[in-house]
């Protein structure tokens, strides 16, 4: 039989579909395992799921022993010889759900799966709606991914690690409900094992769940408005380390209340507005009802300025940058870049090293000018820089990150499209930077340059360090215009 012939049109569907993968309509199949394949075998053949890419044995638990378990003690269960009835989510997903393992410190992880359970839309593209113990169940369950610029499409087993019938990781409160040791098996098995997942920061979790942009502030450094900024991110739907509600009126004065959750499930704030602060009985029944709980779950409200006293940074993820700004004349656009420091090319680490600096990857933005109304909104930065490095290694613990971070420069109106040399940076000071160098995945900053053309050098430290990144650049732009992706070239 001849083989099949190839016109125009579908070499260009092929061409695009090449294109969106890695997208969340067509994710990369993480490990080359294809979810729908692998269950209708199951069904097929009547047969429950073993992952063979994430055993149920040590190797995927610790494989380096650093946990304090004894590991011979550990049976992998699924949850039907766990309880007699399992259920992927009992009534709804709810951050009161779950609760801390003793032998893993994840709660970094559990923090951000808590700022998961506000947003439902997030929470499906994480967890596909479509699964369940009932009909058709095969001990598989899939998850979604966003890592290093790319959507994934995580498969797993039901088989989880136990002691004495009892789940030894994350379990839910609810002994039949299964969601949250299902996905924290899913984003073990993405870190390498359930070890790998010991120890992080929140804003790594946010990014994986919602691939979007992050901002950060130092609480107690920033001249932000961060009430205002953490009102328009909740209604936009952000991950955040805490909510926040409208307030509620004390005495007939407006106060701004801060809801924090502790992922451990307990220890809470008692100051101000704690759960038995007498505060709660000068605002209205009605708003006493809704907001304060007497249980010791470890959610607790605080004024914003306890708040920004007693915590260093908040972490605020989006899949839009638009809650950025609160003009609606104003919106955001997004380019993004892969590129990577060579040793020997273009890893020229950072200014300190004169002659080498140049050879690091620059790239060229413009920024426009905006009208009177958009450019002094609540929000007068108008362009945010991300850096992230691109780790290959599949286990986490076994990754080491640079100290990255990047300059911005001017650029004087008559300088061409070519590699800006070393004398370019001589005697030249960057209007802006990243900050210290920090060893961390990702580095941003959130700031406002005037109209003009500037070059943006990402960097590592020191020079020689060979390392891929994604550079991320967001730009401020006016709504009424055409819409388009910020003028960023490599240069």
């Amino acid at each position: 039989m001849p083989p099949p012939r190839l016109n125009h049109q579908n070499l260009r569907n092929e061409s695009t579909a090449k294109d969106k993968t890695g997208t969340l309509d067509i994710p990369v199949k993480f490990l080359d395992q294809d979810y729908q394949e692998l269950r209708k075998s199951c069904i097929t053949n009547k047969k429950r799921f073993v992952d063979d890419k994430f055993l149920p044995d040590s190797s995927s638990i610790d494989p380096k022993k650093k946990l304090k378990l004894d590991l011979d003690q550990i049976k992998w269960l699924r949850p039907s010889n766990i309880v007699a009835d399992p259920q992927l989510i009992v009534k709804e997903v709810s951050r009161f759900d779950y609760s801390q393992g003793s032998y893993l410190g994840n709660c970094w992880f559990l923090a951000s799966v808590g700022a998961l359970t506000f947003q439902k839309d997030i929470m499906d593209q994480v967890m596909p709606a479509d699964q369940s113990f009932g009909k058709y169940y095969a001990g598989i369950f899939q998850f979604r991914f966003w890592r290093f610029g790319k959507w994934i499409e995580v498969v797993i087993d039901d088989k989880l690690p136990t002691i004495n019938g009892k789940l030894i990781f994350v379990h839910s409160k609810t002994s039949n409900e299964f969601w949250p040791a299902l996905l924290e098996k899913a984003y073990a098995k993405v870190c390498g094992s359930y070890a790998d997942m010991h120890a992080g920061s929140v804003s790594e979790a946010l990014l994986d769940f919602t691939g979007g942009v992050h901002v950060y502030f130092k609480l107690k450094k920033t001249s932000t408005d961060l009430w205002s900024l953490m009102d328009r991110a909740a209604k936009a739907k952000a991950l955040m380390g805490c909510s926040t509600s409208q307030g509620v009126a004390c005495q007939g004065e407006p106060v701004r209340l801060v809801r924090v959750l502790n992922p451990w499930g307990k220890g809470e704030w008692n100051g101000a507005w704690s759960d038995k602060s007498s505060l709660w009985n000068k605002v209205s029944e009605k708003e006493r009802t809704q907001c304060r709980s007497l249980a010791n779950d470890g959610e607790f409200w605080m004024s914003m300025e306890d708040f920004t006293k007693n915590f260093e940074e908040i972490d605020i993820c989006c899949l839009s940058p638009d809650f950025l700004d609160s003009s609606s004349k104003c919106s955001w656009t997004t380019t993004r870049y892969n590129g990577s420091w060579e040793s020997g090319t273009t890893a020229g680490g950072c200014i300190n090293n004169k002659d080498s600096f140049w050879t690091n990857p620059q790239f060229r933005v413009r920024i426009e000018e905006l009208d009177e109304e958009c450019a002094s909104g609540q929000c007068p930065e108008n362009i945010l820089v991300s850096l992230m490095q691109i780790h290959e290694n599949r286990y986490r613990s076994l990754v080491s990150n640079y100290s990255i971070g990047f300059s911005v420069y001017l650029i004087p109106p008559e300088m061409k499209d070519e590699k800006f040399p070393a004398k370019f940076f001589y005697h030249r000071r960057s209007v802006e930077d990243s900050g210290n160098f920090i060893d961390t995945r990702h580095v941003m900053k959130f700031f406002k340059l005037e109209p003009g053309e500037y070059l943006i050098v990402p960097t590592t430290f020191n020079s020689k360090e060979s390392a891929k990144f994604m550079l991320s650049i967001f730009t401020k732009s006016e709504s009424h215009k055409r819409k388009k992706k910020p003028a960023m070239t490599r240069v």
